[in-house]
């Protein structure tokens, strides 16, 4: 079992840039957001053609930005956001601002289960489990689709961050979920969802960090 974190990168794009992308390639590894900060910290970054005064306050950030980041990108291979989707508040008017996030790639197992079907997490002998992140709903148009009607499969941007299956899983051998709209909420009703999750198991030692 790798423990290893590996691969941390600070992405920093410009205030213009409205979308921030999250993507390396660790075949069996999910993205682990470790810090994010909104706002101006440091008079340098993202600072070329910009006047003095927009750069001058670096005790500017947002608050609450790592835990908008983190629910819409940990335990995915690949995250893509719009900085205006947390962008919820100016921290300081007149300032010219830029997104700073670190993260980790994390070895880990990608698991997609369709709806109404049963979910099946399995560790090996005296190994526990740990959600690292799981999504439920459509995020394209090709996943769990077989003899399903196109109208079930329009709307990709339909998922929700759910966070019932760590509580339900972690630090267990096993762990079997239903994955269905009664048990997680309807993000979209009328498409078609389904489970997207990350996971790793641990040494058995380890389940004192889940009490």
């Amino acid at each position: 079992v790798m423990c290893i974190l590996s691969n941390v990168l600070k992405v920093l794009p410009k205030e213009q840039k409205n979308l921030l992308r999250f993507r390396f390639f660790l075949y069996n590894g999910v993205i682990i957001v470790q810090a994010a900060m909104y706002g101006r910290t440091d008079a340098e970054i993202c600072s070329d053609g910009i006047p003095a005064d927009q750069l001058a306050n670096t005790q500017c950030f947002q608050i609450d930005t790592l835990k908008d980041v983190k629910s819409r990108c940990d335990g995915k291979k690949v995250c893509e956001i719009s900085t205006n989707s947390f962008r919820t508040s100016d921290p300081c008017s007149g300032i010219y601002k830029y997104l700073d996030t670190t993260y980790t790639c994390f070895p880990a197992i990608h698991s997609v289960t369709c709806d109404d079907s049963l979910a099946n997490l399995q560790c090996g002998e005296s190994q526990v489990l740990l959600i690292h992140g799981a999504d439920y709903g459509r995020r394209d148009s090709t996943t769990c689709s077989l003899n399903l009607p196109a109208s079930q499969l329009q709307n990709v941007q339909c998922s929700k961050p759910i966070s019932i299956l760590a509580d339900s899983c972690n630090g267990k051998s096993n762990c079997t979920v239903k994955v269905s709209s009664s048990v997680f909420g309807d993000p979209c009703f009328g498409t078609y969802k389904y489970l997207e999750m990350a996971y790793s198991c641990h040494c058995k030692y380890l389940r004192l960090l889940f009490n």
